[in-house]
């Protein structure tokens, strides 16, 4: 499954419900599913089935708000597809931060 197919599906599932929600009540639930998935990597978890799971909300969440932002996500990750988009290196060479 490409980027542009898992969107479209996501699209398809949830856009009627992201839309009545809104984009920023959206967001504000892609947020904390970033917020459920820190919490577990900073425990060190090493289930990897509950990390696919919080991964995947991730994802979900985030395809979610792009759909009502209206963005393609595919479009949105060929910035990366050189590399570092700010050193144009793989990997990348930028000083650490």
């Amino acid at each position: 499954m490409t980027l542009h197919e898992l969107q479209e599906q996501i699209r398809r599932t949830y856009f009627e419900r992201d839309s009545q929600r809104g984009l920023e009540r959206t967001f504000l639930w892609f947020v904390e599913e970033v917020g459920e998935l820190a919490r577990l990597l900073k425990t060190d978890c090493r289930d990897k089935e509950e990390l696919h799971i919080e991964f995947s909300d991730v994802l979900a969440w985030l395809l979610s708000v792009a759909n009502l932002a209206g963005v393609d996500i595919e479009i949105a990750a060929q910035r990366y597809a050189n590399g570092c988009p700010k050193c144009n290196q793989s990997p990348c060479q930028c000083p650490m931060r």
